[in-house]
């Protein structure tokens, strides 16, 4: 079995409002290991991006902060780490592709410049060798071109207000991808796309990945993404994981009443009736329910699910379940 890129260990993450301190990762567990492919998937405002900004250690300050856990990349603890060591962690071993490709390029500085920017300082980081100007653009073409941008030479000299929405989230691949990290992080990379170049840029990120052997996170709405691409599956809600299980054995055989409203949610093209809701809404993070977060709006709710947070019950192989119906 391969060893784990990523390992977070009990970590609690908040956030410091006017109106008090917002718990918004309470006790999180993951674990991704070297050319694995792990899903995270949840509501919006359940804790995946916060889980993406503590591992990259981009929480916004002064509010958002690491209250408990361990980050361990590559057995090293992320969270004992200082400003100037994280930012040379960032992009050389762990880089990101964010929702928004429009706020994710600076819009003042060309393609070229920004691709070649990155590959000088990444490359040289993770190698120890100056790359020259010459290097550096001819590195820029080759991954423009491996992200499947026409003209790439031409594209260098264009700002990202000249491309469109597919091309400026491609150039975004390509510049993930350009230092080879050990951890890609992709947070809902296609939501502001359109269906068909979507299902594009998702295929060239996957086999990316798969060729490179880089271990890889991924935060999506979208369940048939999970389904046909990942290789694990993390459900959150509210800041906690709730089920954790191979992805063909989630979909088959989903136990958490949280997981099983997510899949009844899902649009039926089938003729098989319409989908259904989840009545309710993520709690505010200000005054969590107790015990299960989920239990107002559980069906199956008990009397313990309002007073004990429920532990991680083993009910397959690498399938976990907090749920007391699964005592």
């Amino acid at each position: 079995m391969s060893k784990n890129v990523l390992e977070i260990r009990n970590l609690y993450v908040s956030y410091k409002t006017y109106e008090g301190n917002l718990r918004v990762i309470d006790d999180m567990n993951l674990e991704i290991r070297q050319g694995e492919k792990v899903g995270l998937v949840g509501e919006t405002g359940c804790g995946k991006t916060t889980t993406m900004r503590s591992i990259m250690g981009i929480l916004p300050k002064p509010a958002g902060r690491i209250d408990q856990g361990e980050i361990f990349f590559e057995g090293k603890d992320l969270t004992k780490l200082s400003s100037k060591e994280m930012q040379c962690v960032r992009g050389r071993d762990i880089t990101a592709i964010f929702q928004n490709p429009t706020a994710a390029l600076n819009p003042v500085f060309t393609i070229g410049q920004q691709l070649q920017d990155v590959i000088r300082v990444q490359v040289s980081r993770k190698t120890g060798n100056r790359v020259s100007s010459r290097e550096a653009k001819e590195r820029a073409i080759q991954v423009l071109k491996e992200a499947a941008l026409p003209d790439p030479e031409r594209l260098l000299s264009n700002y990202p207000v000249q491309l469109s929405g597919g091309m400026k989230q491609r150039v975004c691949i390509a510049l993930a991808m350009v230092s080879n990290a050990d951890l890609l992080i992709a947070d809902e990379p296609g939501t502001a796309l359109d269906v068909t170049i979507q299902d594009q840029i998702l295929r060239l990120l996957m086999n990316s990945v798969t060729k490179r052997n880089t271990a890889t996170l991924y935060i999506e709405h979208s369940l048939g993404v999970i389904r046909e691409w990942m290789d694990r599956v993390y459900v959150m809600y509210a800041g906690r994981t709730v089920e954790v299980a191979e992805s063909a054995d989630l979909f088959k055989n989903p136990l958490h009443p949280y997981t099983i409203g997510l899949l009844a949610a899902v649009p039926k093209l089938t003729g098989g009736g319409i989908a259904q809701g989840i009545s309710g809404r993520v709690p505010e993070y200000i005054n969590p329910p107790g015990g299960c977060r989920f239990h107002p709006r559980c069906e199956y709710k008990m009397d313990i699910c309002a007073k004990e947070k429920p532990p991680f019950f083993e009910v397959g192989k690498d399938h976990k379940v907090a749920c007391y119906r699964s005592a």
